[in-house]
Formats: C-alpha cells, structure tokens, sequence
C-alpha cells in the first residue's frame, strides 16, 4: 500500500494558481534548457522513500483544504546554494483532483497512509456519469456515493 505525503501550498489560493505556476517553472525551464521536471525543494528528507516511491502522491493543502495531488516520481538529496542538504520531491506535473479534505495548519509535510488519503474526484466521476460536481457533492454527503 503506497505512502503519501501532504503540504501546505503557500502564497496559492486557488489549484488554478498552482497550475499556472507550475506552467511558468516549466516554461523558464524549456527556455534555459533545463529538463522539464517539476521540483518542489524540502529541508528534510522523508525516511520511508521507498513506501513513497511505491505509488504515493503529494496532496496540496490550499487555504486550509486538501483540494489536489500530484503523483511522485523520485526523491533526490539536494545541497542548497547556502551548502545545507535539502531534498527535492519530483513531481508529475499531471494535477489530479481530490475529493474536499480539511487540514489543520502545519509546518513542512506530513505522511498522509492511503487509508486517510482523499479519494479523486475521476472515481466520483466513474460512479455518476454526467451530473454536476455539487450534484455528486450532495449524493455522496448523504452517503449515496
């Protein structure tokens, strides 16, 4: 069973905003020759990597909601520009919606087990083709989903 990761997404408020700005890093990156990864830098370095590498995503906390995630490719150790190590969580670029989980506010990321993790909306989607997204919101509160 895959591991994931959660973090807080600072400074976007909205998955639109997290969309454009991963379009805009790999944009500079396709303009300075770079290889078009998306990099997101921590200070520690997960210790259960291979449980993370095993199918586990890194799920987006924006204003105060898991809303997205984003499926891990690697975990590299990297050595900042000031000589400390860091690592850095590369990321699919691909933004998959989740189903609305709340968080609590928190510092650096957290392991999130798959049991706990939110489920993707494309699964609502599969189970109620067509209707509306507030529609299959309603269905599965009252637990008809």
């Amino acid at each position: 069973m895959p591991l994931h990761l959660q973090k807080l997404c600072v400074g976007c408020d909205s998955v639109e905003d997290l969309r454009s700005w991963i379009a805009e890093r790999m944009a500079e990156k396709r303009r300075r020759g770079l290889p078009e990864e998306q990099i997101h830098t921590t200070r520690m370095a997960p210790k259960r990597a291979a449980e993370l590498l095993d199918g586990g995503s890194l799920y987006w906390v924006i204003k105060g909601v898991i809303l997205v995630r984003q499926p891990l490719v690697d975990l590299r150790s990297a050595k900042g520009a000031d000589g400390i190590e860091r690592c850095d969580l590369v990321l699919s670029p691909e933004l998959i919606a989740t189903r609305p989980a709340p968080r609590r506010p928190f510092q650096g990321w957290r392991y999130l087990p798959d049991a706990d993790a939110p489920k993707d909306v494309a699964t609502d989607e599969a189970a109620a083709p067509g209707l509306p997204p507030h529609l299959v919101a309603e269905l599965r509160s009252l637990g008809l989903l």
